[in-house]
């Protein structure tokens, strides 16, 4: 009798790491590394995460069949380059900052996981490489109950992709249109967590549960200085107002005089002004989530949409894409941000890699089973 096959995939060295395991195509593991360092947003090589999916799914020191990691550092190290190149001396604190932590680690991802493997006492196969997008695709697809359908997929940035348009059919996932950064509806979205004083990739949820308190009266300036959104989904951001790609602030003076004065001080006192920038700026995703929406539905053809990446992580925004019935079903990937990426590339590694089917989906069910994929504890403990 041959043993089971096992598909390891990671997701590391950004924020919130993670690994997800697969054992002949099933989901038996997957675990956050936070949960286990307790740093929050961990984003070092998830070795106990890894470790823990290991032994939870049984898996032998040879056990490894697939290593997969969720995007490509490298691609990402081009874009970096020529981000800095197109901004020049003003990006050069960013530059000396950020090149050291690649130039040890990021560019040598496929060393760090064999190590980290063999640390723990497990033999490592070859490690293969997604794109960013194509995991969170993956993510929001191959676990979904459809047998079909659209995906959307919305972040900051991947490689270079900042939202996706894909498809989904059997054991198939194509991206079909991708929008590219700097243009970002992600980065839209921080940029406003930042300047309501909240923290950049962690205090998007408090900006989101910020906006019922205020009323969108900022959402027509947006619209008209900030983003040019066209009917097709696509848009443009005006950059002149942006710092991101100078990479150590996310907003401007010019941005700053556009709405009133600088940015709130982290832990001060919430003002009418952020209330409404919360609630103006959520308005306006909205409207982007819908136009990409109806793109997909024109593009596809699906009826159903599944969706994935940071940005699907607004469920106040999922729900009026639910509400709005450009889609009769929505399926939306539980573990939405990076560390679902890590779930991404494993289906990936499994159904593309290694060639293998995905069988029909079972009487509607997705095949997560729920989003409790990790350690659990009774009440003793």
């Amino acid at each position: 009798m041959s043993r089971p096959t096992h598909v390891l995939g990671i997701s590391a060295f950004f924020h919130d790491s993670a690994a997800a395991l697969l054992r002949d195509g099933e989901l038996v593991a997957a675990a956050q590394e936070e949960r286990f360092s307790r740093v929050k947003h961990d984003a070092r090589l998830p070795v106990h995460a890894i470790d823990w999916c290991l032994h939870h799914g049984g898996v032998g020191r040879d056990g490894i069949d697939a290593v997969v990691f969720y995007e490509k550092p490298l691609t990402t190290f081009v874009r970096l380059l020529r981000t800095y190149m197109k901004v020049g001396v003003r990006g050069f604190p960013s530059f000396r900052r950020a090149i050291p932590l690649w130039m040890r680690q990021k560019l040598w991802i496929p060393y760090e996981i064999e190590n980290g493997l063999r640390s723990l006492g497990y033999e490592s196969p070859k490690v293969w490489f997604t794109e960013h997008h194509e995991s969170h695709a993956a993510s929001a697809f191959y676990p979904s109950p459809f047998e079909d359908a659209a995906i959307l997929t919305f972040d900051g940035v991947g490689e270079w992709a900042t939202s996706s348009i894909g498809r989904g059919e059997g054991a198939e996932v194509t991206l079909l249109e991708q929008l590219d950064y700097p243009h970002s509806l992600g980065m839209l979205y921080s940029a406003f967590t930042y300047f309501c004083g909240f923290r950049v990739n962690s205090g998007e949820y408090k900006l989101m549960g910020l906006a019922p308190y205020g009323t969108p009266r900022y959402a027509d300036t947006i619209r008209g200085e900030l983003l040019d959104l066209r009917d097709d989904g696509s848009f443009t951001l005006n950059l002149s107002y942006f710092d991101y790609l100078r990479g150590l602030t996310m907003t401007n003076e010019r941005f700053a005089d556009l709405f009133g004065g600088p940015p709130r001080r982290p832990e001060t006192e919430l003002t009418e002004r952020e209330m409404d920038l919360a609630a103006s700026v959520q308005a306006v995703t909205e409207e982007v989530v819908l136009a990409m929406a109806r793109r997909a539905r024109e593009r596809t053809g699906e009826r159903k949409a599944c969706l994935a990446g940071g940005v699907a992580l607004n469920c106040v925004a999922n729900g009026e894409l639910l509400r709005a019935g450009v889609f009769d079903e929505l399926w939306i990937q539980p573990a939405a941000g990076d560390a679902g990426g890590a779930i991404g590339a494993a289906y990936l590694g499994w159904h593309r890699m290694l060639g293998n089917d995905r069988p029909p989906p079972v009487d509607g069910r997705d095949a997560m089973g729920g989003a409790y994929l990790g350690p659990s504890f009774d009440s003793d403990e």
